[in-house]
């Protein structure tokens, strides 16, 4: 895939140098090319210039924005968004046109004059050499404006509209990441780990050329050395319940043929320009496929995931007047919180394990956003992939990141193959949380019995 991929790459290139001659030659006789603002460019993009000159152009728009600082590129971004909306004489005409005829042709009309032009313009400016990877970042940079800029939200949509064709799971290459992968792409694996962060080399090391230990990476063909996913997986004869005993280097290393179990244990997303386009359902389903072909003796596929937000709810139910998750003693139990070193006391952790264990129950099972979701993101996610919540573990990540953002706590999905379209349905179409008899029996019969409140 590489060479392939070189050698079009080396093309582009060809063509885009060629093209920037052309454009050097139309300047010097027009003089209006060098004077052009980059909304100009764009309009001279989209009015079907040949293809050396074409790609040469998309370039060059790129190269410029590359170089704009934050307020220039939040007045292109406005540009964007007033400047090529659809054509709305177009549009008016093509409206007109089906009310008086009815006909499919006019119908299609409409469909291609609601179009905002934008779109074509970001098909246009992917005409250049690591042009997908320039409009990936270009996104990333968006999505810091709307955080202030909530009208640039239409730029953003056709953004996500167009990745999610460009990234579809048609053109995505599963590659496993081992000692042999180029160390560029090694070295992005160390900084993209978004879950539990990768110490140094060593860390790496451990983690994907040990025989009970894998990684797995989606990549696109247009972004050759960029993963734009991860995955890291344990090979284990049980479940575990926490994190330390996964990472720990000085293990005794298991034999892969005697494993019974793979545990997804990080997934990191490595490309937040793509962000809402997923991955993720695909990568689990497709690498339990590749590891149950390398090793036939796995039969349990779970996760170790963190709670990103219990730690947030937690604290804000102890603060609210009439909890219908925490009792009164469930917050004066729940005070030993409050105290820096709690984890590093056994009778503090033993006494902290039932509270928290019913509190999680409750926090995955009843509490819901006002969307009528359930709270914790990382839920939604395997949740909507058709797995189950198979166990609660308090402590187990006692990290100072797992002690900020989930007091400790992990849990595991469970993936059943034969289960995952049922779960799937049962989540989509009824909102239901699937979870194991365990789990369900932590859930406080009194707590199970209140009203359920939506939390933001």
């Amino acid at each position: 895939m590489s060479s392939n991929t070189s050698f079009f790459g080396d093309l582009l290139t060809s063509i885009a140098e060629r093209g920037r001659s052309l454009l050097d030659r139309s300047s010097r006789v027009s003089g209006a090319t060098k004077a052009a603002t980059l909304v100009e460019r764009c309009e001279q993009l989209l009015s079907g210039r040949g293809e050396a000159s074409g790609v040469a152009l998309a370039s060059d728009i790129l190269d410029r924005y590359a170089r704009m600082k934050t307020g220039e590129r939040i007045a292109f971004f406005e540009a964007l968004a007033e400047t090529f909306g659809p054509d709305r004489a177009r549009l008016e005409k093509a409206i007109e046109s089906y009310g008086r005829t009815g006909s499919d042709a006019a119908a299609a009309e409409i469909h291609l004059a609601s179009e905002p032009r934008r779109q074509e313009l970001f098909r246009r400016f992917n005409l250049g050499p690591g042009a997908t990877l320039s409009l990936v970042r270009m996104r990333e940079n968006l999505m810091d404006a709307l955080v202030h800029r909530r009208d640039l939200a239409t730029v953003d949509r056709d953004f996500g509209h167009l990745f999610s064709s460009w990234f579809n799971r048609g053109f995505l290459v599963l590659r496993r990441i081992d000692w042999s992968t180029p160390a560029n792409v090694l070295e992005k694996i160390i900084r993209y780990e978004a879950v539990h962060a990768i110490r140094d080399w060593n860390d790496l090391r451990a983690r994907v050329d040990t025989p009970d230990r894998r990684c797995y990476a989606f990549f696109h063909p247009a972004l050759v050395d960029e993963p734009l996913i991860f995955v890291e997986v344990a090979l284990m004869k049980d479940i575990p319940g926490g994190i330390a005993p996964v990472l720990d280097q000085s293990r005794e290393h298991l034999e892969p043929e005697k494993a019974t179990t793979a545990v997804f244990y990080s997934i990191s997303n490595c490309q937040r320009g793509l962000g809402g386009v997923s991955f993720g359902n695909f990568l689990i389903k497709q690498v339990v496929e590749e590891i149950s072909r390398e090793i036939p003796s796995l039969s349990t596929f779970v996760t170790l995931s963190p709670v990103p937000g219990f730690r947030a709810w937690l604290d804000a139910e102890r603060k609210a007047e009439n909890s219908p998750a925490l009792t009164a003693l469930d917050r004066e139990a729940l005070a030993a919180l409050d105290t820096p070193d709690w984890a590093e006391k056994p009778e503090t952790r033993e006494a902290l394990v039932p509270v928290l264990s019913a509190a999680a129950a409750y926090y995955f099972l009843v509490a819901r956003t006002t969307k009528g979701k359930p709270v914790d993101p990382v839920a939604r996610f395997h949740l909507g992939n058709g797995a189950r919540l198979e166990r609660i573990n308090p402590m187990g990540d006692l990290s100072p990141k797992g002690i900020a953002q989930a007091a400790g706590l992990m849990v595991n999905y469970r993936y059943v193959l034969a289960d995952i379209e049922k779960n799937h349905e049962a989540f989509l179409g009824k909102g239901e949380v699937v979870a194991s008899g365990p789990v369900k029996k932590l859930l406080k019969a009194e707590a199970a019995s209140r009203a359920l409140v939506p939390t933001s």
